[in-house]
């Protein structure tokens, strides 16, 4: 017998529409799952090019020496690794994921690095972040949005804790815009995403519900338009790869 509240709203999960009080665990499980095959999988399933996308968001957050900035959903830390670097000895990153099992798998990557001086990790839920309002330079989530059950709700909070004259950077994947490239993306997710997921991380569930979740994340023109509602100004995006990734920016005045 289901336990969940008749009078719960329903979001989607995958193609399914489950409670949004569900939500939270059933994503949570899909993480867990695939934790540990995480990064292997992503540089399968984009030939190495997540690392590109990844790279440019990096720069786009434009961080300086002495800065503090939030890596939301950081996951496995390969962010967190590449903007330690850039805040140097006298700033801070704080890796923040909601998953356990994904913080672990980033906390030992990055000790293995050498990465501890200047990395901190918290356990957070995006929709409301245990951080204090004006207290970061940047807030990037690569990849984490589409997962959110209420995306709205974490945009707010993200506006909540970036200080004046910050900037949001999100990349996600998104609306393909070449002619032609929607097809062809689609008949690769829906059969080389889970045969690999059932090939490398024994998992071809998650990997199917992940190549659904893309699917429905909202398009460019409407994430840039909740962020405007969020309160962020200059919003604008950037695709890539034909717009299979977009990269949104956001700031804070």
């Amino acid at each position: 017998m289901s336990t969940s509240d008749p009078k719960d709203k329903t979001t989607h999960f995958g193609y399914r529409e489950v409670p949004e009080s569900q939500k939270h665990r059933l994503v949570g499980e899909v993480f867990s799952s695939v934790a540990s095959k995480y990064d292997l999988m992503n540089d399968l399933m984009s030939l190495g090019v997540h690392r590109v996308w990844k790279a440019f968001a990096v720069d786009q957050c434009g961080a300086r020496p002495g800065q503090r900035v939030l890596d939301l959903a950081g996951g496995t830390g390969d962010l967190s690794a590449r903007l330690a670097a850039r805040v140097g000895a006298t700033g801070e990153i704080v890796l923040a994921d909601i998953n356990d099992a994904m913080l672990n798998v980033g906390r030992g990557r990055l000790a293995d690095r050498g990465i501890v001086g200047n990395v901190r990790f918290a356990q957070a839920d995006a929709e409301a972040l245990p951080f204090a309002s004006d207290s970061f330079d940047c807030v990037i989530i690569a990849f984490g949005l589409r997962n959110v059950t209420r995306q709205q709700r974490a945009l707010d909070s993200m506006y909540r804790v970036l200080r004046p004259g910050g900037r949001l950077i999100v990349l996600e994947f998104s609306r393909p815009v070449l002619p032609g490239l929607h097809k062809l993306y689609d008949a690769y997710s829906f059969t080389a995403l889970p045969l690999l997921g059932r090939l490398i991380a024994n998992d071809e569930a998650s990997y199917r519900y992940l190549a659904e979740s893309i699917r429905k994340h909202p398009d460019q023109e409407t994430l840039k338009g909740m962020m405007q509602t969020a309160g962020f100004e200059r919003a604008t995006y950037h695709n890539l790869s034909g717009g299979i990734v977009a990269l949104h920016k956001g700031y804070k005045f």
